[in-house]
């Protein structure tokens, strides 16, 4: 088998030493070509060589949900293709999302054992995926798609990373702690608490309008605290459509309310209540914001948007599970 392995220097759990062990175990099972990201976007550059190369039967991507985000957005720059390479992930980073909802071991040494033994056995699946982009028609239409692998939201929530970014490029660490001192920083800067500026639309429904908060989820759990998974949309899965789950005030009581239905939250129930919107399976739908806002993908801050349509693509890339 002829494999790519991207490899991000900058992945929080994994040091020097153990990324040379890694990549010996990987090299003794397959013709290994290790290559360690140098810029922002170079993982979605090397994946994109992959599949169009012609030459690679695997990429492994070893580091955080961004840089397996970006190896996603290289393989499917053309598009789903059944011939692409197969992917393949060794949690590196802080929250590692996609690759725990896909039942993989959170230590990258366990998980390079379990990626040689479904090697051996023929192991895969195919997973769905999300695919946003601008709206034809509005301001935003030239913007191009983008691929996410576990979620994303327009609003509050990206709010939150676009917070958190700011202070990892100030030199902080990425922990929970962070993301909960940002999350109270952005609710108290949030102008729109009360009466959302978010309205969603798809085809054959009335629009659900007055949103200050959306969450569009494509597997469960939607993220973690420590171990500790919560479940925005408990019914997402990567073998279905997207589901979005919204909130139509953020007060400060309906925050302490859902925030702890969240943190409390099982795969049998997640948020409810009188200003929840909870929507499963969706195959399309257009988010359109009466003001910009901040928009994220895969934990990625992307910029302010007033208009993102969302696509449920099934099938959409082989995974090695």
């Amino acid at each position: 088998m002829r494999a790519l392995l991207v490899v991000n220097p900058a992945a929080t759990t994994t040091s020097a030493r153990t990324r040379d062990v890694l990549i010996h175990a990987l090299a003794s099972e397959m013709k290994l070509e290790a290559v360690t990201t140098e810029y922002r976007g170079h993982a979605r550059d090397l994946g994109r060589q992959a599949a169009e190369s012609g030459n690679v039967d695997l990429v492994v991507a070893l580091g955080g949900d961004g840089t397996v985000n970006e190896v996603v957005n290289g393989l499917l720059h053309a598009g789903p293709d059944p011939h692409l390479p197969g992917l393949a992930v060794v949690p590196g980073g802080s929250t590692n999302v996609f690759a725990r909802a896909l039942d993989l071991p959170n230590h990258p040494v366990e998980a390079t054992g379990a990626l040689l033994d479904a090697l051996r056995e023929g192991r895969e699946r195919t997973v769905g995926l999300g695919l946003a982009a601008g709206t034809p028609g509005t301001e935003d239409e030239s913007v191009p798609s983008r691929w996410f692998t576990f979620n994303a939201g327009l609003g509050f929530d990206a709010g939150v990373v676009g917070r958190v970014e700011q202070q990892r490029e100030l030199g902080r660490k990425s922990t929970h702690a962070l993301y909960i001192r940002q999350a109270a920083r952005q609710l108290l800067g949030e102008s729109q608490r009360r009466h959302g500026t978010i309205t969603l639309e798809r085809p054959g429904a009335d629009p659900v309008t007055g949103l200050a908060l959306s969450i569009v989820c494509n597997t469960a759990p939607w993220t973690y605290l420590g171990n500790r998974p919560v479940y925005a949309s408990p019914k997402a899965s990567f073998d279905t459509g997207l589901d979005v789950l919204g909130l139509s005030r953020l007060s400060t009581a309906s925050v302490a309310r859902y925030g702890t239905q969240l943190l409390t939250s099982s795969p049998e129930r997640g948020p409810h209540g009188k200003h929840v919107v909870s929507l499963h399976d969706l195959d399309g739908f257009t988010l359109h914001s009466k003001a910009p806002l901040p928009l994220q993908m895969d934990g990625d801050h992307l910029g302010l948007r007033t208009s993102v349509t969302f696509t449920g693509v099934r099938h959409a890339l082989r995974v090695i599970v």
